[in-house]
This record gives C-alpha cells, structure tokens and sequence, in this order.
C-alpha cells in the first residue's frame, strides 16, 4: 500500500476522527439516535495511521511533499 496522505492531511484526518467518535460518546454529545454515525470516525483514523487513502488512489490525488 503506497502512501498518498500528506502530513497536514493526517494529522487532520486524525483530529476529526476523533470528533466523530466523540460525538458517538453518551457522556459528550446528546443521544438522538444518530450517534452510531460517530463511529465511522475509525475510518479517517486509520487513513492517518497507515498514511493512504484509498478514495485519494482513485482519483489520483496524493497530498504528500514532493521527495
């Protein structure tokens, strides 16, 4: 797996993973029966860990600095 995601990129993915699941949380944010929405917060998590983005690999995007 190539990585296409940038350092900034990551780091933002990671940050809004977080919310997301944060807003999955009873004790952060009122339930209202959407909150399992929150939990698709692991996905932007796990493009920052690995560094690839598979949405970024089709449409041939790649935010990484050039070498």
């Amino acid at each position: 797996m190539t990585r296409n995601v940038g350092g900034f990129d990551r780091l933002l993915r990671f940050y809004v993973g977080l919310a997301m699941i944060a807003c999955a949380l009873p004790f952060w944010a009122p339930q209202t029966g959407w909150n399992w929405i929150g939990w698709f917060g692991i996905v932007p998590i796990l493009s920052a860990l690995v560094g690839s983005c598979g949405l970024y690999r089709m449409v041939g995007l790649d935010t990484r600095p050039a070498h």
